[in-house]
């Protein structure tokens, strides 16, 4: 499976409940962190809930 890397571009500050426990979910930490995850569709619909504090992309 192809594998994505993701990186936190927004703090979560003003950010709901719901969108922190993503960003955590995903294992980011702090701005600028990455993290490298598969491309499964749970994780997929985790970013796409998170798409305007989060940037995405192939992972090496």
């Amino acid at each position: 499976m192809a594998k994505i890397k993701i990186t936190q571009v927004k703090s979560i500050i003003d950010k709901s409940k719901r969108q922190k426990a993503t960003i955590e979910a995903l294992g980011l930490r702090k701005i600028n962190h990455s993290v490298v995850h598969e491309a499964t569709p749970q994780i997929l619909g985790m970013v796409a809930k998170v798409q305007h504090i989060v940037k995405v992309e192939d992972a090496k």
